[in-house]
């Protein structure tokens, strides 16, 4: 146990690397378990939620060597596979879902524990469950677990998604890729991270179409391979730090990132007063004055992100003006404005909406972090509150930012990590 003590008042300015996608490492992970060998990910994040799905896939027979320093992990997937995934790990790690297809399509069955992570709403599984079961299989829950069997070869059918869910995109997507016949998924998801996995797959040997669209068409194929595949960057880590350099009104260079996968919020920091400079594989961020207050509606891929939303909130809150953030994905994620409030920001919610009024300054506080992303911005808010914050439960920043604290004593903040 520890946390975060921080000194407001740094200016950030420097550079700092991204790593490769958290929403899309532990994902390619669950996606080597199609095929026997070993599938090799590289630009891994040293994160805490890469420990727990290593440790998760070796409990199903596998080799897992996570090698922290070259960034590394490489997945042994041997013949024969357990396919029970435990609630012990998959309670830590919502993202422990994504082995349902996987298992189903290689051993014919899978059990994998309900899952949780962070507390920011209900996101239920009720579209994993319908496209599997559209695609033949067997889906019942049972003590806690989903237990998902199929007789013979799932297989390929239409299945329009109600809303464009990551989590089921990638269920069905990895369920899909040796079904027989043909699959159409209506309404996938559009992500970046959507996009590396189906990358990761044709190299594999999948038959996808419509990679990058709403529309994807799977046919089903015989066998696979194993592949050596580098992780798509981290477009919310280069986004949190594109928030900090205009929230601390610095200058901050993020490299290995794109911009295309953050084109809205790179928008609305320029809307916010922020110089934004793009360059084939970086961004840089610089800010010479206060913030404007800037409006965001969170929506679905090519739109504004949710996992920002905490982030541009503690831009409003140090903001001139006021500004409306509207939720759309996840209704309790406004959970953490509690804590931002105990730092003096002055943010009043009502169902989705939250209407956050700009102060000057906030002030040092002790608070907890909710979520990963929550976490991330009140370290934020901490930089420019006066005096001395403590920020709480940071194992959930550990969960999706690596090296966080030794980057931001690179670029100038005054920042600890204390034992408890």
């Amino acid at each position: 146990m520890s946390h975060l003590r921080i000194v407001g008042g740094a200016r950030l300015v420097g550079r700092v690397r991204v790593t490769g996608a958290k929403n899309s490492v532990l994902k390619l992970m669950a996606a080597a378990l199609l095929v026997e060998g070993t599938t090799t990910l590289t630009e891994v994040p040293d994160i805490l939620d890469v420990e727990i799905m290593a440790e998760l896939l070796r409990r199903m027979g596998c080799d897992v060597v996570h090698d922290s320093e070259a960034g590394s992990v490489a997945v042994t997937v041997p013949a024969q596979l357990n396919h029970r995934a435990d609630y012990d790990l998959v309670r830590r790690m919502r993202a422990s879902i994504c082995v349902l297809g996987p298992l189903l399509a290689r051993c014919g069955e899978a059990d994998v524990a309900m899952p949780g992570g962070d507390n920011i709403g209900s996101r239920g599984l009720d579209m994993h469950v319908d496209g599997l079961e559209r695609l033949g299989a067997e889906v019942v829950s049972e003590h806690g677990y989903l237990i998902a069997k199929r007789n013979g070869p799932l297989r390929g059918t239409h299945i329009p998604l109600e809303f464009p869910s990551v989590g089921a995109t990638e269920t069905i997507l990895m369920a899909a890729i040796t079904a027989a016949g043909t699959t159409v998924i209506d309404n996938a998801a559009r992500e970046p991270e959507i996009v590396d996995i189906c990358t990761m797959l044709l190299a594999m040997g999948a038959d996808i179409e419509g990679v990058g669209t709403s529309t994807l068409t799977i046919t089903g194929v015989d066998s696979l391979r194993p592949v050596s595949h580098r992780t798509v960057s981290d477009r919310i880590v280069a986004g949190t730090w594109a928030v900090a350099a205009a929230v601390t009104q610095g200058d901050i260079l993020i490299e290995n990132t794109r911009a295309e996968h953050l084109e809205i919020a790179l928008d609305k920091l320029v809307s916010a007063g922020a110089t934004v400079l793009t360059g084939p594989d970086s961004i840089r961020v610089t800010m010479d004055r206060r913030p404007k207050s800037v409006d965001v509606v969170t929506l679905p891929y090519p739109g504004f992100p949710t996992d920002l939303q905490p982030q541009f909130i503690t831009l409003n809150a140090i903001a001139d003006g006021a500004a409306m953030v509207t939720e759309n994905l996840f209704e309790a994620r406004f959970r953490f404005v509690n804590e931002l409030a105990r730092l003096g920001a002055d943010v009043r919610t009502d169902g989705h909406h939250a209407l956050v009024r700009g102060k000057p300054m906030l002030s040092g506080a002790p608070v907890e972090a909710t979520d990963i992303r929550a976490g991330a911005s009140l370290v934020i808010a901490g930089l420019v509150a006066e005096g001395v914050t403590m920020v709480h439960e940071v194992h959930h920043i550990d969960r999706g930012y690596a090296g966080f604290v030794g980057q931001l004593q690179s670029l100038g903040a005054d920042i600890q990590r204390l034992s408890l």
